[in-house]
């Protein structure tokens, strides 16, 4: 493979060949695109919540694209069954006050435009300073036993920590939950 790129850049050739691959990349990072783009600007809540849900869905289709199959299991399993599952639930059961006029703000709507293009441009010139290896790991072989080695061996301790935090606010979630409801 890489003899043959070589060979097409001494060429002048084209390095980009459109394959399943290339096309399942553009799909699945268009899904995540888009849900995230329509779950900031749809008005309401529960096409919020199925938007998220079809970002999952394509950050899924990404793992899945790098042979994470693990990751990509997780992501629907937990965010996209779960998680999209739950907030539905949840706006179903809560009143929500729809507003008909949405105010624009010009100012943050440039703010957000600046700083969207130097967060873009700042990955853009990490992508292209990076050597990127010729060859691609195989990745896809006892991925899940590698994760699992090292979350359990080397980051231990910030895993327990993490699990401790999300308890705390869960805890916390639901004593705010309970004190809303009892007013």
């Amino acid at each position: 493979m890489v003899g043959k790129q070589q060979y097409q850049r001494e060429r002048g050739e084209s390095l980009m060949t459109i394959t399943g691959q290339f096309i399942a990349f553009f799909v699945f990072a268009l899904m995540a695109i888009t849900g995230g783009v329509l779950m900031l600007n749809l008005n309401k809540v529960i096409h919020m919540v199925l938007s998220i849900g079809l970002s999952f869905f394509g950050v899924a289709g990404l793992f899945i694209i790098l042979q994470a199959e693990y990751l990509a299991f997780v992501q629907v399993l937990i965010y996209a069954g779960a998680i999209t599952i739950m907030m539905a639930m949840g706006t179903m059961m809560t009143q929500h006050k729809e507003k008909d006029t949405k105010e624009r703000n010009w100012t943050h709507i440039i703010l957000s435009l600046l700083a969207a293009i130097g967060v873009g441009g700042f990955f853009l010139y990490g992508i292209y300073q990076t050597a990127w290896p010729t060859e691609a790991a195989d990745l896809g072989a006892n991925n899940v036993k590698v994760i699992g080695e090292t979350l359990f061996q080397k980051y231990v301790i910030p895993f327990e920590v993490a699990s401790v935090l999300l308890l705390v606010a869960l805890v916390g979630a639901i004593v705010i939950a309970k004190r809303e409801g009892d007013k």
